[in-house]
């Protein structure tokens, strides 16, 4: 089974899932039906928030199905493995944390904001939620898309098509109650530059993390997840979203370019 296929049966199956489940969704809150974030509300509408959650974990969902009907993988245990091994270089770790800084600082400081929605400890609180709702994400666009688009077209063509890809797959958030993108709440261009930004930064981690290390990718989306929870979920302006992307993607592209350089030279 070449990888061609592979990203084919992966892209289809993952937007069946997401699309099939966020549509009876969609179709449920024409009926005043809505899915909810805080702990209490989501308890208590567990009739919303499970299909929402199968929506959200569809790359992944996909990721295992395909990877395991195409013994790619031998069972479950392996891919979870494969997606949570965390023995990187701390180096990779400070990165990561630096990366997301920075965009934060950038974000906040160009849109004249310096402070936090909600305290602080909130970012550490939210990370186990965000993990399942967003970071496990690339447990298929960082294990079987992107990697796959980045050996035929290179980083920034492949970075720019998951890109797309990726904000297809997130329309529906922008119409199904209760989320946090629905009826206006955030503006649908700040966050595609956004979306197709971050795909540079996930893709320059996996590039820079090592072939096949998922993890640091995952634990960057939560992280990025759980932070904008805490700050109040950014794209706020145009001129905070354009300086804190455009650097994002230069920091990532330019990172790619001195990694290929210095293995280069390595071999």
């Amino acid at each position: 089974m070449t990888d061609k296929k592979i990203i084919v049966q992966f892209t289809m199956l993952t937007f069946c899932i997401a699309y099939l489940v966020s549509g009876a969704l969609i179709a449920l809150g024409q009926f005043g039906f809505s899915v909810h974030s805080s702990i209490q509300e989501s308890l208590q509408h567990l009739g919303m928030n499970i299909p929402f959650a199968i929506y959200i974990l569809s790359p992944a969902i996909a990721s295992y199905i395909v990877l395991k009907k195409n013994n790619k993988i031998a069972d479950f245990k392996e891919w979870l493995k494969t997606v949570f091994y965390a023995k990187n270089n701390i180096a990779l770790y400070l990165f990561v944390v630096a990366g997301l800084a920075l965009y934060f600082l950038i974000h906040l400081a160009v849109s004249d904001r310096i402070e936090m929605v909600l305290p602080f400890y909130m970012f550490f609180l939210a990370l186990p939620g965000n993990l399942i709702i967003g970071g496990l994400e690339e447990a298929g666009w960082m294990y079987i898309f992107q990697p796959g688009l980045d050996k035929k077209y290179g980083f920034v063509l492949s970075s720019v098509y998951v890109g797309i890809i990726w904000l297809l797959w997130h329309i529906p958030l922008f119409f199904i109650p209760g989320t946090g993108h629905y009826e206006g709440h955030i503006d649908f261009g700040m966050f595609a530059v956004q979306i197709i930004a971050f795909r540079f930064l996930y893709g320059a981690i996996y590039k820079i993390s090592g072939k096949g290390r998922v993890f640091m990718c995952v634990l960057c989306h939560t992280m990025f997840n759980a932070a904008s929870y805490a700050f109040g979920i950014p794209p706020t302006t145009w001129a905070g979203t354009i300086a804190a992307n455009a650097l994002i993607v230069l920091v990532s592209i330019v990172t790619v370019v001195i990694y290929d350089k210095k293995n280069r030279r390595i071999v």
